[in-house]
């Protein structure tokens, strides 16, 4: 049987905790045998979890050893972690277990800010990864060689993978249950837990986008610039002639300032404005397209699925009706 282990350190998010014994404990074969055996792992002495209901203590019934014999680890986020950058600031003995697990090929995810302790241990290390949208352009900060995309729900880069925030922990799961065991397993299981086999979309259309700040950093006066001006073709060279910097600097400060690059917080700006515009108004596709900066519906539905997961058209349709 399939062994998955839970990951379970001190300030383990409650919901986090529960989606992958949820998930993988509904899975069985068309018989009604059961597909995976859950062990919920952690460190001695127990841990206490966070929830919005208050704390709670739990104690995990497997230490840290049982790792060596999971075929699955899933990493829940926890709120005493994903502030920190360094190893140094993560239970080594943690850190090293799940690099252990990894050189020897287990199939390790993350829910949430859990890709924090992953991206600590080096595993998101040159990979494409998420997490939860309020904390993605702090793991890009932190972790530069991590491809952080905050756009969608989860990223399978095959060995290693990565769920966005709370309920995405679900999608998660059930892909790997997919993965394993083919739809119809994981249709099966999504029943069980009434949920949506598969989700349309990402995490993206759930952002809430706020208006830049008044002052702050010294990249504030270009980022205002580039909202004003977002319907204008910008290269990189017309923002850093702006800016009064060179390329290289004005991209190192985007990198240090806001966790991206200018094309890629451009091209999230102008996807924005699409919103904002589907939303609020009554414009065809064309027409919003211009005024988002893309320059044709074609370039617009291509940025507008890569970073929401659905059409224009759908995502109008969709915010109607929740509005409605």
């Amino acid at each position: 049987m399939h062994v998955v282990a839970v990951l379970a350190l001190d300030g383990v998010v409650a919901f986090d905790l529960a989606v992958p014994g949820q998930v993988f404990g509904s899975s069985t074969t068309g018989e009604n045998v059961p597909l995976y055996e859950v062990r919920v792992c952690g460190m001695p002495g127990g841990t206490e979890t966070s929830a919005t209901v208050g704390r709670m203590r739990v104690e995990p019934p497997f230490g840290l050893d049982a790792l060596a014999a999971a075929d699955t680890i899933v990493v829940p986020g926890h709120d005493r972690l994903h502030d920190r950058g360094n190893a140094a600031d993560h239970p080594a003995e943690v850190l090293d277990a799940l690099r252990d697990a990894a050189s020897r090929g287990t199939r390790i995810a993350s829910i949430c800010v859990g890709a924090f302790v992953l991206a600590a241990a080096g595993l998101l290390d040159g990979r494409r990864a998420t997490t939860h949208w309020m904390y993605a352009c702090r793991l890009a900060r932190l972790h530069p060689r991590v491809e952080v995309d905050a756009s969608v729900l989860f990223v399978d880069d095959g060995q290693v993978l990565t769920s966005a925030g709370v309920a995405a922990g679900i999608d998660l799961c059930l892909h790997l249950v997919r993965r394993d065991h083919g739809a119809a397993t994981a249709a099966r299981t999504a029943r069980r837990i009434i949920m949506p086999p598969q989700r349309d979309g990402g995490q993206a259309q759930f952002i809430r986008h706020e208006d830049p700040p008044d002052g702050g950093t010294a990249l504030q006066p270009t980022l205002a610039w580039l909202e004003a001006n977002l319907h204008r073709p910008l290269a990189l060279e017309d923002i850093a002639r702006h800016a009064c910097v060179s390329v290289r600097t004005l991209t190192r400060r985007f990198r240090e300032q806001a966790g991206t690059t200018p094309q890629q917080w451009l091209s999230r700006a102008r996807v924005r404005r699409a919103q904002q515009l589907l939303e609020s108004t009554d414009l065809p596709v064309e027409r919003v397209a211009a005024e988002a900066g893309f320059g044709s519906p074609v370039t617009l539905r291509a940025h507008f699925a890569r970073r929401v997961g659905a059409s224009p058209q759908s995502y109008r349709a969709a915010f109607r009706a929740r509005a409605s």
